[in-house]
């Protein structure tokens, strides 16, 4: 029997960001997981009418 994986939609949308930044060839995974959580809390903390 194959066993869910549980992945929060935050670490859904790291995951996304991080891949995104790994198409750079200046970003490695970690620098890219690094800016990737800084792009999605800063994406959070903008107000939802300015979005």
């Amino acid at each position: 029997m194959t066993e869910a994986t549980f992945v929060s939609r935050y670490e859904q949308r790291v995951a996304f960001v991080q891949n995104v930044l790994k198409k750079s060839p200046a970003l490695g995974d970690e620098a890219a997981r690094d800016l990737a959580v800084q792009v999605v809390y800063a994406i959070d903390h903008i107000p939802e009418p300015r979005r």
